[in-house]
């Protein structure tokens, strides 16, 4: 394993500067990314030089954040306040074609925000369905109609582009239907495969639109397989790679939720999820198991190295094509604080 070389981990830090510890975690060669969450922000400067820190530590990795708008939005003071994407979606009911739109500015305006503070890709859309019963999608969701989930997330992911930044569509096949969140335990989705096939549409045209990456979901689908999504070959090699045809990068839902601790310890996790065909695997705020996971897959480093490779390598393209648009900007402000107060 080459020293530029991405591995499969995506790790966190304790703070907002890096410590000792943080900057040797950031060399282990089972590193491959590093997400920033709201304890690491105090206020916009502060933030930059935290990744130029992350950057002096280790120049190649990746730095991202759960960062999609509405309540899932880490930073505050300096960047613009993104509506839930539900606010998309009603938009769209009236005005599709301007709906869409407005997702391309948005998504643009996130990616120069984020991209101006050192960070390379928020971790969004959310792709999944609104059946209106889940406790942890509801308003991350676009809409409940296929349709308007597909249209506005492909105009998101096109503005992320172009605003230079890459995408990763969440939460592979779907987690719009069960009522459980599985950050605290595992929801199992007891409808047949038809009914499954209509969550992963949106997915199946975001590949379609060569999307950089996908992020599976933490939920059981007893009709598919035992195991739940993020840790089932079934679902990523047979599904989403052979079936839909996507070749790029596959990230695991963070392994410290509850919804994986019910299949092993982190060791094992990790080594599943790896074995399934994650290439991404975030185990995040839980150091020593980040630690531990590490040892783990000491010995499986070159797997999926060649598709993390692939995607640093579209990350850099995108850095380039970072380019100010005032008048779009302007544009974009004006947009979300109009659909956040709507």
């Amino acid at each position: 394993m080459s020293e530029a070389a991405l591995g499969p981990l995506i790790v966190d830090v304790a703070g907002t500067t890096l410590t000792a510890d943080d900057r040797d975690l950031l060399c282990r060669p089972g590193v491959g990314g590093v997400i920033l969450f709201t304890r690491n922000f105090e206020c916009r400067a502060q933030l930059i030089e935290l990744t130029k820190e992350i950057r002096q530590a280790r120049s190649n990795l990746p730095i991202m954040a759960d960062y999609e708008g509405g309540r899932v939005q880490r930073f505050r003071e300096g960047f613009t306040a993104i509506p839930p994407m539900a606010a998309l979606g009603r938009y769209y009911n009236d005005a599709p074609g301007d709906a869409v739109a407005a997702a391309a500015d948005l998504g643009w305006l996130m990616a120069r925000e984020l991209g101006e503070a050192g960070i390379d890709l928020p971790l969004a859309p959310v792709a999944d369905l609104d059946y209106g019963q889940s406790s942890v999608i509801g308003h991350r969701a676009f809409s409940d109609k296929t349709d308007a989930v597909i249209a506005l997330t492909t105009g998101f992911i096109s503005g992320l582009r172009e605003g230079g930044s890459l995408a990763t569509a969440k939460h592979f096949p779907g987690h719009g239907w069960v009522a459980a969140d599985s950050h605290a335990e595992l929801p199992v989705d007891t409808r047949d495969a038809e009914a499954l096939a209509e969550d992963w549409q949106p997915f199946a045209a975001l590949i379609d639109q060569d999307i950089a990456s996908i992020m599976m979901a933490h939920v059981h689908y007893p009709a598919i397989d035992a195991s739940p999504a993020s840790l089932s070959s079934v679902w990523i090699q047979e599904i989403l790679r052979q079936r839909l045809g996507f070749d790029g990068c596959v990230f695991c839902d963070d392994l410290s939720m509850g919804g994986a601790v019910a299949f092993g310890d982190v060791a094992t996790r990790v080594r599943r999820a790896l074995t399934a065909g994650c290439d991404f695997l975030p185990v995040c705020n839980d150091r020593e198991a980040a630690l531990t996971a590490l040892d783990a897959v000491s010995d499986r480093l070159a797997t999926g190295q060649t598709r993390r490779q692939q995607f640093a390598t579209r990350l850099e393209h995108s850095r380039a094509r970072r380019l100010e648009d005032h008048a779009r900007r302007e544009r974009a402000r004006v947009l979300a604080h109009r659909l956040a107060t709507a």
